[in-house]
């Protein structure tokens, strides 16, 4: 078992895949992060999606520096290249608390911004992720994953809805928001 950053967290599965290992980003990834975004960003604008547009003009919502800075984000890699990003934030954001009201924060972890390099698309790695999210990481205190997506997104939705996420609803801003409960 690997334990990191033991007040907040415990990764007891490195591996997400045979080739594919987690590890906790640090200051020094913080370049690759954002660039990873960007290409997913112009990549989903290329298929038609507006999906994350707002990073393809210098806005980031999320801040990815700063999630990187708190211990937030985890890189995907095979070997020594980036295959993957997400952000499993441990405390409620301004934009997840207009999403999901003023309950179940203290327990929640939320989960941003899941990226994918387009050389690692379709081979189930989005999935593989989820699913480590869900058992391959513990966060102390925490009993539930919560995420959000765009409600126009039928794939991502499938996505969420087959790794066992609980459709919770839809926000006027045209989000569906999901949850599970982890062990």
């Amino acid at each position: 078992m690997k334990q990191a950053n033991a007040d907040h967290f415990i990764i007891n599965q490195e591996w997400v895949t045979p080739e594919i290992r987690a590890v906790q980003a640090g200051p020094e990834d913080v370049t690759a992060a954002q660039g990873l975004l960007f290409r997913t960003a112009q990549w989903l604008q290329s298929i038609g999606s507006k999906q994350w547009n707002q990073l393809l003009t210098g806005e980031d919502r999320h801040h990815i520096d700063e999630a990187v800075l708190r211990g937030d984000v985890f890189l995907f890699k095979k070997e020594e290249r980036l295959a993957a990003i997400v952000i499993l934030q441990q405390h409620a954001s301004e934009w997840d608390r207009n999403l999901w009201g003023e309950e179940g924060h203290d327990t929640s972890v939320y989960l941003h911004r899941l990226a994918i390099d387009r050389e690692f698309g379709g081979t189930g790695l989005g999935s593989a992720i989820l699913h480590w999210a869900l058992t391959g990481i513990r966060f102390q205190g925490k009993d539930r994953i919560r995420l959000d997506c765009i409600a126009d997104n039928p794939g991502l939705n499938r996505l969420y809805s087959g790794a066992g996420f609980t459709l919770k609803g839809q926000h006027e801003s045209g989000f569906n928001i999901y949850e599970k409960m982890v062990r």
